[in-house]
């Protein structure tokens, strides 16, 4: 009879364990947390303790998950207001510090670089370094983003990107009623490697890009 007959043989007739509890006792299996034997249901015992200690660990990982995404979410609520407090002042130098000492303070972000290949309506600020040209195909390759492109910095963006910068976040700047074609992007940049991952969740970064479009809009 092979291991698998006597796998069928056990699952179809379950009250074999019931008309022989004494042989269960019987058994003993090599310990896994040591050299010895222990009985069947010590081995249970055990198994069941290590489903537990992985769930406590998921769990764990989900309750410091929801944490960081609590205090995430109040940044951004905060970095929100901050906009609309300075949209009064209508200063495009000033509303350009508050967004990068925000990205560097509250969410830890290395450098920011903020490019806006729209023309502005105020001609004395087309001088501005944030309006300064970029090549085509780094506006191209902004422009075709539907969410933020995080991870290494691409090809196209050699040259614009501090080398420094392991990890970027790319967050395309749209108009609120052109969602198909941005008219700038929000560089976020950090010396850690593992900051803006490839594989990360962009929520936040979606909603930040979209009060920053809004901030900006008025401008242009």
């Amino acid at each position: 009879m092979q291991d698998e007959d006597i796998k069928k043989h056990l699952k179809d007739h379950p009250e074999f364990f019931e008309q022989h509890a004494s042989f269960l006792a019987e058994i003993h299996l090599p310990s896994p947390h040591g050299s010895g034997t222990i009985s069947l249901a010590e081995r249970q015992q055990l198994a069941q303790r290590d489903k537990i200690r992985v769930l406590e660990v998921k769990l764990g990982n989900l309750i410091e998950f929801a944490k960081e995404n609590d205090a995430t979410s109040d940044k951004v609520h905060a970095f929100s207001i901050k906009l609309l407090h300075q949209a009064r002042e209508q200063n495009f130098n000033a509303l350009q510090t508050l967004i990068a000492e925000s990205m560097q303070h509250d969410f830890a972000v290395t450098q920011t670089q903020l490019h806006i290949w729209l023309p502005p309506t105020d001609s004395t600020l087309a001088g501005r370094p944030a309006f300064k040209p970029v090549n085509e195909a780094f506006s191209d390759w902004c422009t075709a983003l539907t969410t933020p492109f995080c991870g290494e910095k691409p090809a196209v963006a050699v040259g614009l990107i501090d080398a420094s910068l392991l990890s970027n976040a790319f967050i395309p700047l749209y108009n609120t009623q052109d969602k198909k074609r941005a008219f700038g992007v929000l560089v976020l940049g950090s010396k850690d490697s593992q900051r803006f991952k490839k594989d990360m969740g962009t929520m936040y970064l979606e909603r930040a890009g979209d009060l920053i479009s809004t901030a900006l809009a008025a401008y242009l």
